[in-house]
């Protein structure tokens, strides 16, 4: 392996990378830094923890030793999916340019406009953005593109995941043509290839291990557990007790809410623990990562945000709580681990309904996962959830105002006591029906209907025998006309205006 000295970087360049204690190149810096200072595109395939971000960032400071960059008109540009990563390939900078006049600048969500446009008006020579802020900043009017001279896309695999591609196309078309691309990515599906094929120029593919290849150094077991999740997590309290060697971990999640009611609950249960998801304000991010690398807390509960790229080298335990539904990313989470030739231990739990996920993770690493003890297809079946009581049963109203359905067990029917001492009796259960008339338009019958339910405090008056119900009311009359003649109704229904024509009505007629 050829030391870092024969790579063709600069004196300024070694010298950072002596002072850092680094002597040797790793696979992928070997063979992709050459070709990064020749100005070639380069397509880097590697798994994780193997130093791609040095790959690129010592031939770029490399080359950004000659020429200046002009307000607003970055030199180079990097994109990462996520905040962590951004900060992280920033610190990268500032560790190995140190000898170095360079600005640098980090556009990312959860910081202030203001401050970053300030950066951005002096100059930059390396930008490092996430793809919404960048973009934010072009189209208000604070940036341009057009004078940058090499492209980073750096986690391709997770900008595709996290829905990123539209903006990675936009972005690429808005620089300029002859710039130089660098793609780097643990794992390269379809989707990414045809990105590559499209804004790369005769890339040199660097390949030094099989696309979404598992770490050699990292131990995985599962370990089979229930699926109630109070199962689940004593289960991990269960494993993460008989690690004996166990100095900190990542324990990663599907879902955020699942990584705060883990996080509680491991603090309930006297465990070191904090949480990481995308919902937290980049403060309280960045504050939490420099706590767990100060081994302030042991144990991070985390969702897939911290699954790519982050560098912290100790960390000895990796613990998926939920078997990832993407394959790729159980890669990447256990690459957290056993990193810079580290020994590392993962462990994931597994319920019968992740068999699916399990045999796509195994197909993908080309390799079977051990069980901890007994697989899950061995535990019993989990018993049916017990159906909800009439008594619970209920649908409340929502907000499009359906109403919600309350079923209750019937209550046994109550003779309220009277209010004094003339009130009567209630209407006893098996009484027969009081009738009641309805009156229609031209016609009258008699229905039976129900005695309506009496309100509380109400008298109810016992009801007369039929022998003794009053008859049936009359017709009402109608009611007279006062317009009419003074004379009184003759019963008979007017023609026209009857009698009492208008004078005017009548001339010409002969009639006056």
């Amino acid at each position: 392996m050829k030391p870092f000295s024969e790579l063709g970087l600069s004196a300024k360049v070694l010298a950072a990378v002596e002072a850092a204690g680094y002597s040797e190149p790793t696979p992928i810096q070997e063979q992709a830094i050459p070709h990064a200072l020749e100005r070639r595109d380069i397509l880097g395939i590697a798994q994780t923890g193997t130093g791609k971000t040095a790959s690129f960032v010592l031939p770029m400071l490399t080359l950004l030793e000659k020429g200046r960059a002009r307000a607003r008109m970055p030199r180079t540009l990097i994109i990462e999916p996520t905040r962590e990563l951004a900060a992280q390939v920033e610190e990268s900078f500032v560790r190995y340019g140190r000898d170095q006049k360079i600005n640098i600048a980090l556009l990312i969500g959860g910081m202030s406009f203001g401050d970053q446009d300030k950066k951005i008006d002096r100059g930059v020579d390396v930008l490092i953005a996430t793809p919404g802020r960048l973009l934010d900043h072009f189209e208000r009017g604070k940036l341009l593109m057009n004078a940058v001279e090499i492209l980073v896309i750096d986690e391709a695999d997770r900008m595709l995941d996290m829905g990123f591609i539209p903006d990675i196309e936009r972005i690429c078309k808005l620089l300029p043509v002859t710039r130089q691309t660098l793609f780097f990515s643990a794992t390269m599906p379809p989707e990414i290839t045809r990105l590559t094929e499209q804004f790369l120029q005769n890339p040199v593919r660097v390949e030094v291990a099989k696309p979404a290849s598992a770490a050699l150094t990292v131990t995985q077991r599962l370990v089979a557990c229930q699926k109630v999740d109070s199962e689940k997590r004593e289960a991990l309290r269960r494993v993460i007790r008989e690690e004996t060697d166990l100095t900190n971990a990542i324990i990663f999640c599907n879902r955020k809410r699942d990584v705060a009611t883990l996080f509680r609950s491991l603090e309930r249960h006297g465990f070191s623990a904090g949480a990481l998801h995308g919902d937290m304000d980049q403060r309280s991010r960045t504050a939490m990562l420099q706590s767990f690398r100060d081994n302030k807390i042991q144990l991070l509960v985390a969702s897939d945000v911290a699954a790519r790229g982050l560098d912290i080298p100790a960390v000895s335990h990796v613990f998926n709580f939920d078997v990832p539904i993407h394959a790729e990313d159980y890669v990447h989470r256990i690459g957290r681990t056993g990193r810079a030739g580290r020994s590392g231990k993962a462990f994931t739990l597994a319920t019968k309904a992740d068999q699916k996920y399990l045999a796509a993770i195994e197909k993908l690493i080309g390799t079977e996962i051990e069980w901890q003890g007994v697989p899950a297809a061995a535990l019993p079946e989990e018993p049916a959830d017990a159906a909800p009581s009439a008594r619970r049963s209920s649908r409340r109203t929502d907000a499009s105002g359906a109403g919600r359905t309350r079923v209750r067990k019937e209550r046994p029917a109550r003779t309220p006591e009277a209010t004094d001492d003339t009130a009567a009796p209630a209407i006893e259960a098996d009484a027969e029906p009081v009738a009641a008339v309805i009156e229609e338009p031209e016609v009258r019958e008699v229905r039976a209907v129900p005695a309506p339910r009496r309100a509380r405090g109400e008298r109810t008056a016992r009801p007369a025998p039929a022998a003794e119900q009053a008859p049936a009311p009359a017709p009402r009359a109608q009611p007279v006309d006062q317009n009419r003649g003074r004379g009184g109704d003759d019963g008979k229904a007017p023609v026209g205006f009857g009698d009492d024509i208008p004078a005017f009505m009548l001339i010409g007629t002969g009639a006056l």
